[in-house]
């Protein structure tokens, strides 16, 4: 799974793709290791954070949360990214319902 479930919130896992002609989500990524990601496309280019900050929002508003709720915690400069998202006991299934969109 893309995600996991901490006592702070969930750590979605996120492949992004900057400089999309629409923000969207994708599919799966998996590494060579084997690990998943939610592959996520935005339109923002991926100069001084723009990229991200739109990532973030993007999720906000998929997840119906605040953005304030979602921090970056790896990947500031790299497409592979680590998101904490805090929130209620929903959130996780917010977040796993991200995978129906997708198929």
């Amino acid at each position: 799974m893309f995600f996991e479930k901490r006592d702070d919130g969930i750590v979605l896992r996120v492949r992004l793709t900057p400089n999309a002609s629409a923000c969207m989500l994708t599919g799966i990524y998996t590494d060579g290791a084997g690990v998943e990601f939610l592959k996520v496309s935005v339109c923002s280019v991926p100069e001084k954070g723009k990229a991200n900050k739109e990532l973030v929002a993007f999720l906000a508003k998929k997840l119906k949360t605040a953005k304030s709720a979602i921090a970056l915690v790896s990947g500031n400069t790299d497409r592979c990214k680590k998101l904490l998202i805090a929130g209620d006991k929903d959130i996780a299934e917010r977040v796993a319902g991200l995978a129906e969109e997708i198929k």
